[in-house]
């Protein structure tokens, strides 16, 4: 397998937040609106720098998409900024309506998603915002793997003409690809090329799924690693290609089971080529109070599991 090393551990918010002031610094359409939270999701480099273009909406998240889709009409680029439990789930209504059906140029930029947000609980760490952004019509969805990538998604989104959701998270995580790699939305990334089975993992998974691979081929079994930083829209010609080169799938997200990246690779080959597929995913469970790496464990979401799932896949070939 091709060596992947780890530059040092980055939380990826701070991509994000090193992302929107290069975005702010290369388009003057580019602002940026917060809930409350500047520092937490990493705007407050780009408030610094354009005091201007930088709107504090406070706790009140309705208003901030509602806000960011009128600044969209006026031919603005607005980044919104909060915890994904709250611009997500608290604020579905607004983003349906103001945002994905009126298909304003807004991007939903959400920080502290999944069970890796760790110590605050339940409560907050959200697992099924992916299902929810993805299930709405003309939504991007993008879930980079470490803070190098979610720097260059987050400048990429302002290049996209609609509505983009942007999830990241609060723990520091391996840091391992190209700094100058260019982010092409909706086209996967071929971390490693193999014949036995294919692995296609998102966002903190895919350093786990890096080192289940290197583990794995130590082991005598090839394995195809495909990095999907963009879920929707799903790489169909990658994901169809790979899985009829090794004949079984599976696949790795910090998310619940239902409505993940898993689910939208099942549908896609259950319409063009069925495989045998194992998922390391949550399966249908609320989150708990705990460091990110208890939880990771805890949860299967670690790279002992993606292990026992190549394994399982490759027997049901």
């Amino acid at each position: 397998m091709k060596e992947y090393t780890n530059k040092g551990n980055k939380d990826t918010r701070s991509g994000f937040g090193a992302g929107l002031l290069e975005a702010g610094k290369m388009n003057p359409d580019v602002v940026a609106l917060c809930a409350d939270l500047t520092g937490s999701v990493k705007m407050d480099a780009f408030a610094a720098e354009f005091p201007d273009r930088f709107f504090q909406c406070g706790i009140a998240e309705a208003d901030m998409v509602g806000a960011a889709a009128g600044l969209s009409l006026s031919g603005k680029i607005p980044y919104i900024g909060s915890f994904a439990g709250f611009v997500t789930g608290r604020v579905y209504d607004q983003v349906r309506q103001v945002v994905a059906y009126s298909g304003t140029n807004v991007k939903i930029c959400a920080s502290h998603a999944g069970i890796t947000l760790g110590e605050d609980g339940a409560t907050h760490q959200i697992m099924e915002d992916i299902g929810l952004m993805k299930m709405l019509p003309g939504m991007v969805v993008i879930n980079p793997c470490d803070y190098n990538q979610t720097k260059a998604a987050a400048i990429a989104a302002a290049g996209h003409v609609g509505p983009v959701y942007l999830r990241f998270g609060r723990p520091s995580v391996p840091n391992f690809t190209d700094e100058n790699a260019r982010f092409e939305i909706g086209k996967a990334i071929m971390l490693n090329e193999g014949t036995d089975v294919t692995v296609i993992a998102t966002g903190h998974l895919v350093w786990e799924a890096v080192q289940a691979v290197q583990s794995l081929e130590k082991e005598g079994i090839s394995v195809e690693l495909i990095n999907i930083h963009t879920i929707k829209p799903l790489d169909s010609d990658a994901v169809i290609s790979s899985a009829r080169k090794t004949g079984a799938v599976v696949c790795a997200e910090e998310h619940l089971i239902a409505g993940g990246l898993g689910e939208s690779v099942a549908s896609l080959l259950a319409r063009t080529n069925p495989v045998p597929m194992e998922f390391v995913a949550v399966d249908d469970k609320f989150g708990q109070s705990g460091t990110p790496a208890e939880l990771m464990k805890a949860y299967g979401l670690d790279s002992e599991h993606i292990i026992n799932a190549v394994k399982k896949a490759i027997s049901r070939k």
